[in-house]
């Protein structure tokens, strides 16, 4: 079986060169990860430039996911070779850019002790140390270390979300964001999300014309406001570092399995991020528990599964992408595709006045038959990609062929679970499109004479047309 499930790797000084990119490519990776919270924005496009070069020499489909830093607050740094923070000792706070050690850790915000109280818990990076406010006095405080560890470089100061008074995005987020879509960007996270208004002030042209806005799911509020997030966004990626600094630990699994089955159903791509094989940073293979998270993901359903330091700065970028394909397809294999498009269906099917309820019905009966007929493929004719990804959460079995005439909607279907994009031409009946799709499908070996397809297409603002076609 081919994998579904896509792997999103993040671009870093480990990973930059054209030969690391190229074999990442090869190795599997589906989509790009840029992100803006280190480096220059020349860097960055830099990186986005040549992620698209590498990408179409090698002849396959590569998106580019911009993911912006957002009202994140950094500790000043602690270098490259780090500093150990033990439990049960204490250390100084205060505001600063200039150099964080085991007895003092600086902060760059001017608002810190505006926005945190004595008993706060705060987190530093994705929850490797996490402090206890013990005392705070003018312009420094107190604070005792809960878990201790090494931290590199400038990690994350994990304010609590409810009480950071900066906003989301930031004006340097969209500064950023102006730059990258000028070139086009595939698609952008948007970090520190807390309520769909902060979705909806990013204000790009709606996707394919604009890129995909990904909504970060990383702190409580945006788990109490997930229907709205859901409702302003073109996607939802579960940031799961940063909530498990907000939730309860024992309750990230159970959040994770929730939002991703929301958010599928209601048609969005969702990724599964944080500490996937967080050991392969410097190992050259995971641990037992990292394999297990990783297959668990899948079998959550997720569309897709990201590598953040394991790439960006790891000794093994495209091992780990290798290592992280392999743990996926199998996990595929595996995955319960008979009964996850059961639920889909139960959970979209309670509205039959819904807007989307003639879509939910067509592509639903599209997975049943192809699960049920074993089609050789389904092919989703789709301008803004709307078809394809609604076919998608159904899971089905049957490789999904997403063909379009837009290459904006077909770079931005490389984050889609089990989705092959192929980029059509602008014919004008629908009769010529499909013949078109269909000998697009034929000439690239994924269908054969004799096989039977299902034929998904949108004639109006809904996924309206399911044909079966034998191939001749």
């Amino acid at each position: 079986m081919t994998r579904r499930t896509k792997i999103i790797a993040t671009i870093g000084p480990a990973s930059e060169s054209p030969q690391m990119l190229r074999a990442m490519v090869d190795a599997g990776m589906d989509v790009a990860r840029i992100g803006l919270a280190h480096g220059t924005l020349d860097e960055a496009l830099t990186r986005m430039c040549l992620v698209r070069q590498v990408a179409q020499e090698a002849g396959r489909r590569v998106g580019v996911l911009v993911d912006l830093p957002g009202p994140k607050v950094r500790t000043a740094s602690f270098g490259q070779e780090g500093v150990e923070l033990l439990a049960d000792t204490e250390v100084g706070i205060r505001v600063g850019d200039t150099l964080s050690t085991a007895e003092v850790v600086e902060v760059d915000y001017d608002n810190l002790f505006h926005d945190i109280a004595i008993g706060d818990q705060v987190a530093l990076g994705d929850g490797q140390v996490l402090l206890e406010i013990a005392d705070i006095s003018g312009d420094k405080a107190t604070a005792r270390v809960l878990h201790g560890d090494v931290i590199h470089g400038r990690p994350g100061f994990r304010i609590p979300s409810d009480r950071l008074s900066m906003s989301t995005p930031t004006p340097e987020d969209l500064r950023n964001l102006d730059a990258f879509v000028s070139n086009s960007v595939d698609m952008v996270a948007v970090s520190f999300v807390r309520s769909g208004d902060d979705i909806r002030r990013v204000g790009v042209e709606p996707h394919p014309a604009g890129p995909l806005v990904i909504a970060k799911i990383e702190t409580q509020a945006a788990v109490h406001n997930l229907d709205d997030i859901i409702d302003a966004s073109a996607g939802i990626m579960v940031a799961r570092g940063d909530l498990g600094t907000e939730c309860l630990m024992e309750e990230t699994p159970h959040l994770q399995k929730r939002i991703i089955r929301d958010c599928i159903a209601g048609g969005l791509p969702v990724i599964t991020a944080t500490q996937m094989l967080d050991s392969m940073v410097q190992a050259s293979t995971p641990t037992r528990a990292e394999v297990s998270d990783v297959a668990n993901a899948v079998f959550d359903g997720t569309s897709a599964v990201m590598l953040s330091a394991e790439t960006a700065i790891g000794a093994h970028p495209a091992a780990t992408v290798a290592t992280m394909a392999r743990i996926a397809e199998r996990a595929d294999e595996e995955f319960d595709y008979v009964r996850w498009g059961e639920n889909i269906r139960r959970l979209r099917m309670t509205d039959v006045d819904a807007p989307t309820s003639v879509t939910d019905a067509m592509t639903g009966a599209a997975a049943t038959a192809a699960n049920e007929l074993n089609l050789a493929a389904i092919v989703c004719i789709s301008a803004s990609g709307f078809t394809v990804r609604s076919m998608a959460r159904f899971r089905p079995q049957t490789a999904i062929l997403g063909f379009s005439a837009s290459e904006r909607t077909v770079q931005q279907l490389t984050l889609s679970w089990g989705v092959t994009p192929m980029l059509a031409h602008e014919v004008g009946s629908y009769e010529a499109r499909v013949a078109e799709a269909l000998d697009m499908a034929e000439e690239a070996g994924h269908v054969a004479p004799g096989d039977v397809v299902a034929v998904v297409a949108g004639m109006t603002e809904a996924t309206d047309v399911l044909r079966l076609v034998r191939i001749h």
